[in-house]
């Protein structure tokens, strides 16, 4: 079942040109799978049976697992089923009877713009750490990228004169532009903070780790969520955050909705119209927090 697994996300990445962190995802999910029916004496995918994948689901409700962790197991199981049927390596899907939960579509969460700027104002820039930070935070919040998009920024991914970066993946490639306040930000960094933090050695991505090797996404995520603490920010932030702000800030000021789409790399338009909401999505939590009969 491993094999077949390992198989099915090469075919992800090599044919669907999916993302990465989708199959990394998918295999995660995928191989939890295989361990409960290695567990249930269910060795090959020709054994698995609808009923068997209805008590998976139930396994995984019972685990307390979010309906949102349910329904992308489910999305992955039958992504995954359907491509064994084509490949002819099963002749039947079990997995077509799979209904995903219902999932509460929540707004995602943004900053405000003060919030925003309290949270740049918290990076020591007596630091080599703190100046590389203070970069990240900018590059990202005046881009809208996602964070696997940031660490894995080159040097050459970067034109600091035109005040630009190229992010390229699967061959697509997007140009996004950036202000003054990012470009003085990650200037600093190059020219009094990288040298000290490489300790020697060499690397081709921009941002690095303060062991001289390339940032991870993990790393990151903790780096955002102590100045998120420091900066009193209560709302549970993640990299994520800053390119749902960096979109409805934008759409808000006046950004037509396909540029916000061309600059997040969103292939479906209506990906992005949900930041055309965003102001909706406020008045109506501040309404259900204050009306005594909401």
């Amino acid at each position: 079942m491993i094999n077949a697994i390992q198989d099915y996300i090469s075919y992800l990445h090599n044919v669907k040109r999916t993302s990465h962190n989708t199959e990394i995802s998918y295999e995660r999910d995928l191989r939890k799978a295989a361990l409960y029916f290695a567990g249930q004496q269910i060795e090959d995918l020709s054994q698995v049976t609808a009923t068997n994948l209805n008590s998976y689901m139930l396994y995984l409700e019972k685990e307390h697992m979010s309906p949102a962790t349910v329904s992308r197991s489910i999305a992955a199981l039958r992504s995954f089923f359907q491509y064994l049927v084509k490949e002819r390596k099963l002749e039947k899907d079990p997995s077509g009877q799979l209904k995903p939960p219902k999932v509460e579509k929540k707004a995602p969460a943004i900053l405000t713009v003060e919030e925003v700027d309290l949270l740049m104002r918290q990076p020591d820039m007596e630091t080599a750490k703190g100046i590389r930070d203070r970069a990240m935070l900018e590059l990202l919040y005046a881009t809208g990228i996602r964070v696997s998009e940031l660490i894995h920024l080159k040097l050459g991914d970067v034109n600091l004169r035109m005040g630009y970066i190229t992010c390229t993946e699967h061959e697509k490639e997007r140009i996004i532009p950036f202000g003054e306040t990012a470009g003085k930000a990650v200037r600093t960094y190059l020219d009094r903070s990288r040298t000290s933090l490489l300790k020697g050695k060499e690397s081709e991505y921009l941002f690095t780790n303060c062991s001289g090797t390339a940032m991870s996404r993990q790393g990151f995520w903790k780096v955002l969520k102590g100045y998120a603490a420091d900066a009193g920010i209560t709302a549970d932030i993640t990299p994520h955050t800053l390119r749902h702000s960096f979109a409805t800030h934008l759409i808000q000021n006046g950004a037509d909705l396909k540029s916000v789409q061309e600059m997040l790399g969103h292939s479906d338009i209506s990906t992005t119209q949900m930041y055309l909401n965003m102001g909706i999505y406020k008045i109506r939590d501040v309404y259900t927090r204050a009306h005594p009969r909401k």
